[in-house]
């Protein structure tokens, strides 16, 4: 069987979700459940971060140590994935015990492969990113992602010699042209290697909230190499009595934001051959979501809750948007108007009017009962395409076309709907066989759209098959003609979206 592990960034504690987060929960999680219905054995990580000074700095504003902050907090990051319906796998906290000993060993390996030396650093630090910025990084003397000046520090601590994994990486990025997409994120992560690679520091002094270094423990793991390591570290601790790495890091693919390219796609390909691991599989850099052309972010104060979309569109809702919304892997502007325009023109008129329509016409022409199965004339090419594309089309990461591509199919059985005009063949007795082939085509071609859409839409997707009396078997091979069984009972269905009437209700 073969094996498929992705992983979101693991987020920071410092405060509650919003959309952005979700995004990409949402995105892992189509993924995951796509790779099940291919037959694959899967795992999905997500989890926090919660060794940043920014979390320290947030505790003690609060009058808090970290732990009990972060233990606090860290439960409204827990039920962020339940609330869109992501079933991931494990919930990674660095604050586990498992991983903690993980990173002192890695660490700790890369120290006695000779690639980690003591010395001074002097330079800005942007506490918002936990990362160092030169002067040519920041705008008005302001680090551009969150608008703060970066603070001045100066310690002796130790530095990780990126500089020496240049050539090894270039030669990585050069044998594998697809280790990152899109293309133009691979692009610009190889740009950066070619441009040469400054050493970086390893631990930070003076600082007691992280995992100490197991050679000087006066010094903490830099919270960014920490938070990498957690990709491989959950895998030997997730299952109790089991090591996941050998079945899972070989297929490690990681989702992030393309505010952490430099770390993931350079930093932490480095520090893997370090310490004598594999790279991961892939990478896969999307954009932003953005909310009147501005990253939806706390800083800037433009968030989104999911809570209050998912309370009044419901979670597939909000799911569906998300990927519909923007193509994914670019940035993209998003409105609360787009979500209800896509609730109200897609799912509810395309999907959940051909569910009614279908359900009502079998009830009433055919007593309740799929005819027999017939061959697809008119619907053969958009179910082929599905069946075809969409497996590429997620295997390189664009959700947005696999969406579409189904959607070309649910289109299609509308129109089918008003070509062939069922209720006009059911007056004539002596076109019952044609009035069978339509209701089959439209049964059965519904059928396959829902077993397609199931990894999008969780929730709908049984629903839409229980109203067809049809197995819940959602194995991709059943994204195919002719595999809608004869089945009774089935009545008028009820709508699938109820009509929601104000735009800004989640606003």
């Amino acid at each position: 069987m073969s094996s498929f592990y992705i992983t979101t960034p693991i987020y920071y504690v410092n405060s509650t979700p919003h959309i952005g987060h979700a995004y990409t929960t949402i995105a892992a999680d189509i993924l995951t459940r796509h790779h099940k219905q291919r037959g694959e054995a899967t795992f999905f990580l997500t989890g926090t971060d919660e060794h940043a000074s920014k979390v320290y700095r947030v505790a003690e504003e609060q009058g808090l140590d970290p732990k009990t902050y972060v233990d606090r907090i860290a439960e409204s990051w827990k039920e962020l994935p339940k609330l869109v319906d992501a079933d991931y796998d494990f919930f990674i906290r660095t604050t586990d015990e498992g991983h903690k000993r993980f990173v002192q060993d890695f660490i700790q390996r890369i120290y006695d492969n000779g690639h980690i030396y003591q010395d001074t650093y002097a330079g800005l630090y942007c506490v918002g990113c936990e990362a160092f910025k030169t002067e040519a990084e920041l705008v008005d003397g302001k680090c551009p992602e969150h608008g703060i000046e970066p603070e001045w520090i100066e310690e002796t601590n130790y530095f990780f010699r990126l500089s020496a994994f240049q050539e090894q990486l270039l030669e990585l990025y050069d044998a594998r042209p697809d280790f990152v997409l899109p293309r133009f994120r691979y692009n610009e992560a190889r740009s950066f290697i070619a441009g040469g690679l400054q050493d970086f520091s390893l631990s930070r002094a003076g600082q007691p909230w992280g995992v100490p270094l197991p050679w000087d423990e006066s010094q903490v793991v830099y919270v960014w190499v920490d938070a990498l390591i957690n990709y491989l570290s959950a895998l030997t601790y997730a299952r109790e009595g089991e090591d996941l790495r050998a079945q899972f890091w070989p297929e490690a693919r990681h989702l992030i934001g393309k505010d952490i390219l430099r770390f993931h796609c350079v930093f932490w390909p480095a520090l893997l051959l370090a310490a004598g691991y594999d790279v991961p599989k892939q990478l896969f850099v999307h954009g932003y979501l953005q909310l009147d052309d501005r990253k939806i972010s706390k800083s800037v104060g433009n968030v989104i809750d999911p809570l209050d979309l998912v309370s009044v569109y419901g979670s597939d809702a909000v799911r569906f948007w998300a990927v519909r919304a923007v193509s994914f892997g670019q940035d993209g502007n998003v409105t609360l108007e787009s979500l209800h325009d896509r609730y109200q023109g897609e799912l509810a008129n395309d999907l959940g009017n051909l569910v009614s329509r279908t359900t009502a016409m079998i009830a009433r022409y055919r007593d309740g009962r799929i005819p027999p199965a017939v061959e697809h004339s008119s619907l053969a090419a958009p179910i082929e395409a599905v069946r075809r594309d969409v497996p590429a089309q997620l295997d390189v990461f664009d959700l947005t076309a696999a969406a579409e591509t189904i959607w070309t199919l649910v289109r299609a059985l509308n129109k089918h709907v008003e070509t062939t005009r069922p209720w006009d063949l059911a007056k004539d007795e002596s076109r019952a066989q044609d009035l069978d082939r339509v209701l089959y085509e439209l049964a059965d071609g519904l059928r396959i759209a829902t077993i397609a859409l199931s990894a999008f839409l969780p929730r709908s997707a049984p629903e839409i098959l229980g109203a067809l009396r049809q197995p819940l078997d959602l194995s991709w091979d059943n994204v195919a003609p002719g595999r809608g069984v004869q089945a009774g009972g089935i009545g008028p269905a009820a709508p699938l979206f109820p009509r929601v009437d104000a735009p800004t209700a989640a606003a």
